[in-house]
């Protein structure tokens, strides 16, 4: 959620990703107006008009969709959460009230790509009740010019664990697709394939799609996860991608306690790939700065030896192909300094990588260096060039 936007006063934010924002500004004041409603579907667009996301409620279950131009980009699919205990969100809804909200303003990051951020919106927050008028929950959609983002508002009705969310994005199985497999045992980091659709089976967000015959660009992923279950996406149906959540040791998805909200889903939108890489819509979604002041924080780019080993030009390990060596060090400090970078991180300069280092962890040193890599002298180097030497101390406890 983003801060409260008053004038003449400034708030804090902060990123996902560890990244800390600073100074937002006021461009105007958001408004807001909230109607009963017994329209079985609502609809909100962006700015521009060129997004449109829709809400329908229809014979007790709840799904939305999303157009953009004239191109169907969501097509109609279900919403809900499921209980261990207690009444399912997902059966028996109808839209009880819409309020409907706009928002334009530009805040300020101390550091990033750009430095100046514009969160233009519209906003529907719709009323979710059963069908004997008890609420059951809201939904808060915020449609921007380049996507959308939503979010299930429960309230307080005591310790509740949730065993699946039902969310779902309904996308052509024809489109093509660059994703990397989900739910790994032990990492994120995979090769990524580029396939129809109809081929993914779980997959890790953000995945990408170019809609088939030219149609635009589209990326689902997820904004301010906090106290809540990261998001995988399986494809139970040609062309269905069901929110699979991971889950504790015990099978439960996420244990809350009172209200809570979920994380933003989100839809990225645009003519070319270019476009979704430059979005600012996640910053936005992300929850607000609770550190107070960040000024001490200091952002800095490093480059470092690790790529070689991926590759298998060089090793982590000893040998005549070992990686950390002081000469290819001081090579990468004076690359550094030439091109202002601001550190040098070195993988594979202690003890503990040669032999099965993944499953001997213990062994790892984290003071000795290997003979080839003399860690004083080039600690030393570093700081005369004005470059970090940044340490890598693995663990193996991935």
């Amino acid at each position: 959620m983003r801060p409260s936007f008053i004038a003449g006063l400034t708030a804090i934010a902060i990123l996902g990703s560890g990244c800390v924002l600073s100074e937002v500004s006021t461009a105007e004041t958001p408004s807001s107006s909230t109607i009963e409603t017994a329209q079985k579907t609502v609809e909100v667009a962006s700015p521009s008009g060129d997004l449109r996301v829709a809400l329908r409620a229809d014979n007790g279950n709840l799904s939305w969709s999303a157009d953009w131009r004239d191109a169907s980009v969501i097509q109609p699919s279900a919403l809900g959460l499921a209980f261990k205990t207690g009444k399912d969100l997902n059966r028996n809804l109808k839209i009880h009230s819409v309020t409907r909200s706009s928002s334009n303003e530009t805040w300020e990051q101390p550091w990033g790509e750009r430095q100046f951020v514009r969160d233009h919106h519209n906003e529907l927050l719709a009323e979710i009740t059963f069908s004997d008028g008890t609420p059951a929950f809201a939904l808060r959609v915020r449609a921007f010019d380049d996507g959308l983002g939503f979010r299930y508002e429960v309230p307080d009705t005591g310790p509740r664990q949730i065993i699946d969310e039902q969310t779902e994005f309904r996308i052509d199985p024809a489109a093509t697709t660059w994703w990397i497999p989900g739910a790994g045992w032990n990492r994120y980091e995979e090769l990524y394939f580029t396939t129809p659709l109809r081929d993914v089976h779980r997959a890790h967000t953000p995945i990408t799609f170019e809609l088939a015959g030219n149609g635009p660009f589209v990326s689902i992923h997820e904004a301010a996860l906090v106290d809540y279950a990261g998001m995988w996406l399986n494809q139970r149906r040609p062309g269905t991608l069901e929110a699979d959540l991971a889950p504790w040791s015990d099978g439960t998805k996420v244990k809350t306690e009172g209200a809570f909200v979920t994380p933003w889903r989100t839809v990225q939108v645009s003519d070319t790939a270019a476009v979704l890489a430059n979005s600012d819509l996640i910053l936005n979604l992300n929850e607000p700065n609770a550190l107070g002041d960040v000024s001490w924080a200091e952002p800095s780019k490093y480059i470092g030896i690790w790529w070689c080993m991926h590759i298998n030009e060089c090793t982590w390990g000893s040998g005549d192909k070992h990686g950390a060596t002081t000469g290819r060090t001081e090579a990468y400090i004076d690359f550094a300094a030439e091109h202002g970078f601001d550190g040098v991180l070195v993988e594979g300069w202690n003890f503990g990588w040669d032999g099965d280092w993944f499953s001997n962890g213990e062994i790892f040193s984290f003071t000795e260096a290997y003979p080839d890599f003399d860690i004083e002298a080039l600690a030393a180097y570093a700081a005369e060039k004005g470059v970090y030497l940044i340490g890598h101390h693995e663990t193996s406890g991935a």
